[in-house]
C-alpha cells in the first residue's frame, strides 16, 4: 500500500510539473503537438475515410441477390489502363446468348439479362425529366436481379418481353419529376420522343454513395435493343443458384454452357468475366489494402520524424532546467523521480497530440461520408493503434532526455548558470 500510494503521489507530482512546464513554453509544447498531430491525423483520417466506404459496401453494395452471380464482358471493377484493350477486343455478350444459356442451364432457378443507357429526353405532357435518366432493358425476373420489388401495378410479362412492347415501369425519381400530383399508371410518356405506357411503379430503394438508386425507367429488353443499343452494348447476365451447396456447380456449369456458346477454346482462357458479391469485395479489399499500407508508412515517417522532435524539445527542457533538477535532488528527489517526471512530460506531449490527431482525422475521414450520404463510422481500433504508438513514441524519445536529466551531478547542477 505504502510504494502504491507513493508511486500515485509521484505521478500526481509529475503531472502537475508537466502541465507547469508546457504552460510555461506554449509555443514549443504547440509546435511539438502539431507534428504528432499530423502524423495520427493522416492515418487516423485515412483508415476512417476507407473504413466508412467499406462498411457503406459490405451493408449496402449488394449488387447481386443471395447465391447470384454476372455474367459480362468485362470486369465489375477494372484498376490500371493496360487491361482495357484486353477486355474491349472481347465479343458483345449478346441477345442470342441470353437466350441459348437460359434454354440449356439446368441447375439455375433464375437466369436474367440486364443492360442500361443513360437519356435526358423524358417528357409528360409538359414535363421535363431535366437530368439525366438511366433507362435499363430487362426481362421479367430484372427487378429480382436488380433488388427490388413493383409498388403499384404490374411487372414486365413474357409476352412483354416476345413482342417487344412499348411499356414501362418507373422508378420513384422520375414519378416525382413527371407525376408530383397525379397516379401515372396507365399514363404515356415520351423518351427519345417514342411512346411508353406505365404499367407499374417500382418500390424506392434510396441513395448509395451519393447517388440515387431511383432514377431509372424499365423497359422490355427486346424494345430496349431496338430502341437504345448499339454495337457496343454487350448484355449482363444474373444467375442465381439454387442454394448455397450448389452455386459452386451451377458456376461451373453456366461457365462450361458460355464457353461453348461463344466458342472458346479449350486451352483459352474465358474470354467474359463471373463476378459475385464476394468477388468485388475482395477486389475493393486489395485496393483498399494497398491504400492503407502506403497511409501507414506515411504515417509513420511522420511520426518519427515528431518523435524526433520531441527528443530535441525535452534535451532543450533538460538543460533549462538544470538548477530546478539540481535543487530537487537537493531536498531528497531520486534519480527515478527525475526520470518519472521528464518520461511523464515526454508521454504528456505525445498522448495529447495524438488525441487532437485522432478526433481531427475521424472528423477528415467521414466527410466521406456526408458526401456519399452513407453512415458515419468511428474506427476505435485504429484510434486505439494511434495512441498506444504516441505512448511508445513518447517512451522512446523521451528515455535519453529523461535519463540524462536523472544522472545529473546535484552539486554541478546547482552550480549552473
Amino acid at each position: 500500500m505504502i510504494r502504491g500510494s507513493q508511486l500515485r503521489s509521484m505521478l500526481r507530482e509529475s503531472m502537475r510539473m508537466t502541465v507547469e512546464a508546457i504552460v510555461q513554453n506554449k509555443l514549443r509544447a504547440i509546435l511539438t503537438l502539431l507534428g504528432i498531430s499530423i502524423g495520427v491525423f493522416s492515418v487516423i483520417g485515412v483508415m476512417t475515410a476507407i473504413r466508412t466506404l467499406e462498411t457503406s459496401i459490405e451493408s449496402g453494395l449488394n449488387v447481386f441477390g443471395t447465391n447470384t452471380f454476372l455474367i459480362n464482358k468485362t470486369p465489375a471493377i477494372q484498376f490500371g489502363p493496360g487491361s482495357r484493350s484486353k477486355y474491349r477486343n472481347r465479343k458483345n455478350i449478346d441477345y442470342r446468348q441470353y437466350e441459348l444459356l437460359k434454354e440449356r442451364a439446368k441447375l439455375p432457378i433464375l437466369v436474367s439479362v440486364v443492360d442500361s443507357e443513360q437519356e435526358r429526353s423524358i417528357r409528360y405532357k409538359d414535363k421535363l425529366v431535366n437530368k439525366t435518366v438511366e433507362i435499363s432493358g430487362g426481362d421479367e425476373n430484372a427487378l429480382r436481379t436488380l433488388n427490388t420489388f413493383v409498388e403499384d401495378g404490374r411487372n414486365l410479362t413474357q409476352d412483354d418481353i416476345q413482342f417487344s412492347r412499348n411499356v414501362c415501369l418507373l422508378g420513384g425519381d422520375v414519378i416525382d419529376k413527371l407525376f408530383p400530383f397525379e397516379d401515372p399508371l396507365g399514363k404515356v410518356i415520351q423518351i427519345k420522343g417514342l411512346n411508353y405506357t406505365v404499367v407499374g411503379t417500382i418500390e424506392r430503394k434510396g441513395e448509395l454513395f451519393g447517388g440515387s438508386q431511383d432514377n431509372f425507367i424499365l423497359i422490355p429488353i427486346t424494345n430496349y435493343l431496338q430502341k437504345f443499343s448499339d454495337n457496343r452494348t454487350s448484355l449482363g447476365i444474373t444467375v442465381e443458384a439454387p442454394s448455397v451447396e450448389d452455386y459452386d456447380k451451377t458456376q461451373d456449369e453456366v461457365i462450361g454452357i458460355m464457353r461453348t456458346i461463344r466458342k472458346v477454346p479449350p486451352e483459352k482462357e474465358n474470354d467474359f468475366e463471373v463476378t459475385s458479391n464476394t468477388e468485388l469485395l475482395e477486389t475493393f479489399g486489395a485496393f483498399t489494402g494497398g491504400v492503407k499500407i502506403f497511409a501507414f508508412s506515411v504515417s509513420v515517417i511522420a511520426l518519427l520524424v515528431a518523435g524526433i522532435g520531441i527528443m530535441n524539445i525535452m534535451l532543450v527542457s533538460v538543460t533549462e532546467r538544470i538548477k530546478e533538477i539540481g535543487i530537487r535532488k537537493a531536498i531528497g528527489a531520486t534519480r527515478g523521480h527525475i526520470l518519472t517526471q521528464f518520461l511523464t512530460e515526454a508521454v504528456f506531449l505525445s498522448q495529447f497530440g495524438g488525441i487532437v490527431g485522432v478526433i481531427l482525422g475521424i472528423a477528415a475521414g467521414n466527410l466521406v461520408a456526408v458526401v456519399l450520404n452513407v453512415s458515419a463510422v468511428i474506427p476505435f481500433d485504429w484510434a486505439f493503434y494511434g495512441l498506444l504508438v504516441c505512448s511508445l513514441i513518447g517512451i522512446g524519445f523521451g528515455s535519453y532526455p529523461a535519463w540524462r536529466a536523472a544522472n545529473l551531478d546535484p552539486i554541478e547542477s546547482l552550480r549552473f548558470e
